[in-house]
């Protein structure tokens, strides 16, 4: 679990094979790989360092260099993801009346930490129109979206979950999408996976500093994350490098000085805003009713 601790993707866990508690399977959408994993028991969960639950990864390739037609098709196959997860976790069919709140997580001031924000920024939110006569509202074409920025507790001195915890306790929304930046092991994945999952999460816990969840029991409502990996933390990425191959031990962990430092890629500002764009249209058409 410690290694696996350094991921925030199920993918990164041991989960490309079937094993006790975790249930595997793979397909192929268009030019999509998708992996969904079910992490089943407790004991699974415990092992891996995941809550249970349902976890799908879509690797889409480096999303801020797809071309318009590549991205229309990841947005395509991550608004099916998105519909199916939130059909099935909130027990009702995507209408006019499904209420949905989008909590932008993370620092729009640190840019690594900024897709939650940057997502807000792109996405149409619906529910102040909800106030019209019911015919009106169903020329929108969209379910009552709404959406919340909470910031970080450096700059807003409350935790993420307490602001939104907040907000749904007024609007009573029939579910809540996180949208988050997230870890992973392997540089590879930065910018090129999304994760959705329905086990609900904690900002910062890639980084260490997790504390308080965003998920049904602490909220009260059904919550769907979702994420695209910005970031390698420093030690997973110097282990790689310096451990002295198969079958020898591993470079000691002790030896890994200066504490934790995130490693992200030279066109991050790209990349993030590209990420929020995706993500927002794909929430857009995730939840039309048209």
């Amino acid at each position: 679990m410690e290694d696996f601790a350094c991921s925030d993707l199920a993918a990164e866990c041991d989960c490309e094979r079937e094993q006790s508690g975790v249930g595997v399977s793979e397909s192929e959408v268009g030019a999509c790989r998708i992996l969904r994993v079910q992490i089943k028991t407790a004991e699974a969960a415990a092992r891996m360092g995941k809550p249970m639950g349902h976890y799908v990864t879509v690797e889409c390739g480096m999303i801020h260099r797809l071309g318009e037609r590549e991205e229309s098709d990841v947005c395509r196959t991550l608004g099916v993801e998105l519909r199916s997860m939130a059909e099935r976790l909130c027990g009702k069919r995507v209408t006019g009346e499904l209420s949905v709140l989008v909590a932008g997580l993370g620092n729009r001031d640190s840019t690594v930490d900024a897709v939650g924000p940057e997502t807000l920024r792109y996405l149409s939110v619906t529910r102040q129109f909800s106030r019209v006569e019911g015919a009106r509202f169903s020329t929108v074409g969209a379910c009552r979206l709404s959406a919340i920025e909470p910031g970080v507790p450096a700059l807003t001195g409350l935790e993420s979950a307490e602001t939104v915890k907040g907000i749904v306790q007024v609007t009573r929304p029939d579910l809540v999408i996180a949208v988050d930046a997230l870890t992973a092991r392997s540089a590879w994945r930065l910018g090129s996976t999304v994760q959705l999952s329905d086990g609900g999460l904690r900002p910062a816990s890639g980084v260490g500093r997790g504390h308080c969840a965003l998920d049904r029991e602490s909220l009260g409502v059904p919550v769907l994350a979702l994420g695209v990996p910005t970031a390698v933390r420093s030690e997973r990425l110097l282990r790689g490098v310096l451990d002295t191959g198969e079958g020898t031990k591993p470079f000691p962990a002790e030896r890994l000085q200066g504490g934790t430092h995130l490693i992200t890629l030279g066109e991050i500002d790209l990349l993030v805003r590209r990420t929020g764009a995706l993500l927002a249209r794909s929430i857009e058409r995730a939840f039309s009713t048209s």
